[in-house]
């Protein structure tokens, strides 16, 4: 009787752990998609714009998931739906703003990028509160923090590549002292 309990517990905490992947993936997507995005478009030089509004309607569909469960009934929940998609709408049109050609000529896709993630982050955050999901609200935080972050790293690009290569010789000279012994 002892291995069943114990396979019964094993198999709950396996599902619990499961649920808990489940529940977190569309906030680690929305940091990674993000971060893709701007690494992308840092790369090759482009605005990405559909790419960008994509992003927006994963946040949305995002938000949605989040804050269902606390929409108790139908109409809590298409006021939910309607809201998310009035507020996503409203920062898709300001990111068309943003890739208007006009605009475009006195920005380069750096800039454009980092535009995309602020507007995301505060839309992202926002959504966390409108939807009481304080997951979502601390991913429009940290994607905030991505922005000075990808700056610094912009702007470091030539002292992290001199690091890198220091790292990679040390760790190559201590591969040989420790293989030569």
């Amino acid at each position: 009787m002892e291995p069943v309990k114990t396979a019964d517990a094993t198999s709950r905490a396996s599902r619990l752990r499961r649920d808990l992947v489940v529940g977190e993936l569309p906030y680690l997507a929305i940091l990674v998609v993000t971060l893709a995005g701007v690494a992308y478009a840092a790369m090759t030089d482009t605005p990405m714009r559909v790419f960008w509004e994509l992003v927006a309607v994963f946040n949305c569909a995002a938000a949605i998931f989040a804050g269902w469960h606390y929409a108790r009934d139908k109409k809590a929940r298409w006021r939910l739906v309607w809201t998310q998609l009035l507020h996503w709408a409203a920062f898709i049109a300001v990111m068309s703003v943003i890739f208007l050609p006009s605009v475009q000529a006195i920005e380069d896709a750096d800039t454009t990028s980092f535009l995309m993630m602020l507007l995301l982050a505060l839309g992202t955050f926002v959504a966390g509160v409108h939807t009481m999901s304080w997951r979502l609200a601390l991913n429009g935080v940290v994607i905030a923090l991505f922005v000075p972050a990808m700056a610094w790293l912009d702007q470091s690009a030539l002292l992290l590549s001199i690091l890198g290569i220091v790292l990679v010789v040390v760790a190559a000279f201590v591969v040989i002292r420790v293989r030569s012994r």
